[in-house]
Order: structure tokens, then sequence, then C-alpha cells
């Protein structure tokens, strides 16, 4: 008898940000049940679970608005407590500005935070002490706007997606520079896969400005991150978004679609879905219809479940990875927290 995905995930619970409301919210991870809620900072985008803190980041990047589009950018940091659901700090990166993406690397006790760039200095990436919960230092990236940052299993080398940018940076952590430039036509969410020779990079970026016939293939861009040289790439139908690896070796991709509609010019959204590949054999495994603009997508820790935020719709898909079936979908806007975006598994305590 087939175990269920349900079974053993008591106590795990779901953290979801609601970008517009500004909120986090918490849900049971076995039966959807919503927990609770916690006001945060305007504009929150991306969440990081510090299992041996056991402490939440939430960035927090723009007063108002989004990417292109904000009424300035912000500069602080949340750290929430979330089995009481409560902020227990807030970090100020100022003057650094815009922070998005995070990685953790919880053997250094390090936190990386990607930040957008100055009057005198290029985009980069904040270094944090997961203990101190305090900057130590930071690393150019060589672009104004990187986005998303990952990092191998092992803590050597990060990498950070830029949007405009004609290449994914990449820095050596223990240096702190720079040291190569992998050449893609934009770029957005990203993996890096288990033993850390490869980055998966979702490339183009979502730009509305490209005409059919200027728009580079969409798919997941494969990069050596030995030669910072881009060797396959993994075709798919619309443009990518978020990128994830399970810890079953299932790469996630989000893809966003719009429908064709005259009176909406550039069109209208419609269902994303959430194609599936295999990080090894980098074959395509499946697929299944999620919310409207997947924009963030995570795992549990046993790599069944994926968990697809879906900002336009602010919905959270729920997906059973072994037979492509979608078994919830979350409703954050009811919880009048719409515009769901950042994404964290939080186990139990043990």
């Amino acid at each position: 008898m087939q175990k269920s995905p349900r079974a053993g995930r008591e106590g795990d619970v779901l953290a979801v940000v609601s970008q517009s409301g500004p909120a986090v919210s918490f849900f049971d991870a076995a039966s959807d049940r919503l927990l609770g809620t916690t006001q945060v900072l305007a504009e929150p985008h991306e969440l990081c679970f510090d299992p041996e803190q056991r402490l939440l980041w939430c960035t927090t990047t723009y007063h108002s608005g989004y990417y292109h589009a904000n009424g300035g950018r912000r500069t602080e940091l949340t750290v929430i407590d979330p089995d009481t659901r409560r902020v227990v700090d807030v970090v100020d990166l100022a003057p650094e500005h815009g922070p998005h993406g995070l990685a953790l690397d919880p053997a250094r006790r390090r936190l990386y935070v990607s930040v957008e760039s100055t009057q005198d200095r290029p985009g980069g990436v904040v270094v944090i002490d997961t203990a101190t919960r305090r900057p130590l230092g930071r690393i150019d990236t060589d672009a104004p706007g990187p986005h998303w940052f990952a990092i191998d299993p092992a803590g050597r080398t990060g990498f950070a997606t830029n949007k405009e940018a004609p290449f994914v940076s990449v820095v050596d952590l223990e240096s702190g520079t720079l040291t190569g430039k992998a050449e893609v036509p934009g770029s957005e969410g990203l993996a890096v896969s288990a033993d850390g020779t490869h980055a998966f990079v979702a490339a183009p970026y979502a730009s509305f400005s490209f005409t059919t016939e200027e728009r580079p293939a969409t798919g997941i861009r494969v990069i050596d991150a030995r030669t910072a040289s881009v060797v396959d790439t993994l075709p798919t139908d619309h443009v990518v978004l978020p990128v994830h690896l399970t810890s079953t070796g299932r790469l996630l991709a989000g893809e966003l679609r719009m429908a064709p509609d005259p009176a909406a010019g550039l069109g209208r959204h419609a269902p994303g879905r959430l194609t599936v590949f295999s990080a090894v054999t980098r074959e395509r495994l499946g697929g299944v219809e999620v919310g409207h603009f997947p924009l963030t997508i995570t795992s549990s820790p046993d790599g069944r479940l994926a968990y697809v935020a879906c900002v336009v719709s602010s919905t959270v898909d729920v997906v059973d990875l072994e037979t492509m079936e979608r078994l919830a979908r979350l409703d954050v806007a009811k919880q009048g927290e719409p515009g769901a975006h950042g994404l964290a598994y939080i186990p139990r305590p043990a």
C-alpha cells in the first residue's frame, strides 16, 4: 500500500509570504489549516528558514510596487520565530537596499542576501552572521539588480541571476570575489545541483517588451560551475521564473503563461504550469497546471511534495510529485493578504 503524501507531516508548517498584505501566513503541512499570520514591513518577498537558529528570515524589498515599478527600495530583513509567529528582530542593511534573494550556509552560519546597486557600487550579496544577525561583508556581482541567489552545498561557490545583465554572476564565497560570468540572455530563478557541479538557471528573464521574433528560446540553462559556461538547455514552452531542486533530484520549473487578449494589449494571465525534469538525466518527467503567475517553488524535505506560490492568483498549489496530481490549493487571498510570493517549509521542532 502506497504511503500517503501527507503521512508524517504532523507539526510541520508551510510559511507563505503575502507580498501586498504585507504578512507571512503559516499553514499546517498535514491539513493545510491556517495557523496564523505575522504582519511584516511592506513588500516582503522571499523567505529562508534557518534550522540551527530555528528562525525564519524574510526580505522586504520595496516600499511599494515591484521590480521596475516601485516606490523606493527598502533596506530591512525581518526575523521571525516560526513557532510563536512573532517578529524577533529587524536587521537594517542600510546603505544597502532592495534585498531580495536569500541563501543559507548552515554549517558556516552565514546567510547571503542579494541587494541592488547604489550610486557608487554595483549590485551584490551581503553576508550575514546568523548567530549575531549582523553583516560580515559584501560581494560585488558587477550587475545592477542581482535578484535570486543560490550556493553550492559545500558553501564555496555562489550564483546570482541578473534580470537585465546578460550573464549569471559566479562568486567565490571564501575569498568574497567575483570569479566568472556565465553568458545568458537575462535570468530569473536558479538552483544548484547536489554535487555543486552545475547551476540550473531560468532564462531569458520575464520581460514583456520582447516581440515574438526577438525573444530568446525559453528554458533552463545548465551552467558548468567550473567553467562558468552554458553546456545545455532544458526547453520549456513558456517563460520560466522560479526554479527549485528537490532532495530527490527533481528539477522544478514554474512556467508563466499568457492568453491572447486584444483588449489587454500584452494579453491576460492564464494558469501557469509546474514542469518537472530529472536533474541527472535532464529528461522531462511531466507537469501539472497551477495558479496564475508562478513565482516561487519549494518542496518538502523528503522531496515528495512541491509547493508553488502564484502571485497573481494569490494561491499556493500543493503537488504530489510521484503522481503529478494537485492535492490542494491554498487560497492566500482569502486571508485578506494578496500576492503569494516567498515560501519556506518548516519541520516540526526535534
